[in-house]
């Protein structure tokens, strides 16, 4: 037999409620967290991945470039 108990209905729909409530806060606090975040990010004056990888490159043909011209240089002095 089934009875239905008020009390306990209540309780139900207002733990259902909080778990919404709690969610939708959960939800904000990330997105404000996010644009803090990328607010400070923005401030730091960062490369990007694409910058990093144009200037490693460069840095290493200027690397193999020393190196031919000193090899070159050695060559001359041994004449």
């Amino acid at each position: 037999m089934q009875t239905s108990n008020k009390f306990m209905d209540d309780m139900a729909k207002l733990a259902t409620g909080a778990v919404g409530a709690a969610h939708s806060v959960k939800g904000e606090m990330e997105g404000v967290f996010k644009a803090w975040l990328d607010k400070q990010l923005a401030g730091l004056d960062l490369v990007s991945r694409e910058e990093f990888e144009t200037v490693r490159e460069m840095a290493e043909k200027a690397r193999m470039e020393n190196e031919d011209l000193r090899a070159e240089i050695e060559t001359l002095k041994s004449k």
